[in-house]
């Protein structure tokens, strides 16, 4: 089975925003993230799972806010109970070993990252809002303002179309930003500082990963 390689990214949570100036007197509007540090909770290999990656943990817990299997996985290599896991594929075998830490000066100023994380939750909207249609008339007696008007058709097919554009929940799913550049990296706090705007609410989890 052709998988695609991923490079090797962390797990952190986002605190906020706020904006700096660089060398030039330019206001650069910047996210701060708190990332890792991550434990590696497992390594698979081409030989014996089929492909080669890493499985990463972030977040310390109680032992009693995981399930005995959850548990049990932690224990078996001897780790600390984690609240998140993730798998990140690689390249290649033993690059990585169990219990190794990975720390944010895994990144380095200038370079471009993907951050994947879950947006806000917006409600349930309308199709002006949802999907930018036009609204009807307001004057001239209209009563069709933000109403969807027709959505199915005649005789043939005589159904309304999966797929069909109307109202209903906006936000709240997984997301991806690429491309954002990594403005500054503080190793004693493990923060790292990104141009833009990231997915979701302060203390959201996200996903960095250096970008292709």
């Amino acid at each position: 089975m052709w998988r695609n390689i991923v490079a090797v990214g962390l797990l952190g949570n986002k605190i906020g925003m706020t904006q700096i100036f660089d060398e030039s007197g330019n206001i650069i509007p910047v996210t701060i993230l708190k990332v890792g540090p991550c434990v590696v909770t497992q390594v698979k290999t081409k030989s014996k799972d089929g492909y080669n990656s890493i499985q990463i943990g972030y977040g310390n817990v109680s032992s009693k806010a995981l399930t005995q299997p959850q548990l049990g996985h932690l224990q078996k290599s001897d780790i600390q109970p984690l609240k998140y896991l993730k798998e990140f594929q690689t390249a290649e075998e033993n690059e990585f070993s169990i219990g190794q830490i990975l720390k944010v000066n895994s990144f380095s100023p200038g370079q471009l990252v993907n951050i994947r994380g879950k947006s806000i939750g917006k409600g349930f909207s309308g199709l002006q809002k949802r999907h930018n249609f036009a609204r009807g008339p307001m004057t001239h007696g209209s009563k069709n303002h933000r109403a969807p008007g027709s959505i199915g058709m005649g005789t043939t097919p005589g159904r309304v179309l999966p797929g069909k554009k109307m109202s209903g929940q906006v936000g709240n799913k997984i997301t991806t930003i690429k491309k954002l550049k990594v403005i500054q990296i503080n190793l004693k706090e493990n923060v790292l500082v990104l141009k833009g705007s990231v997915p979701g609410k302060p203390g959201n989890l996200l996903s960095i990963v250096p970008s292709e």
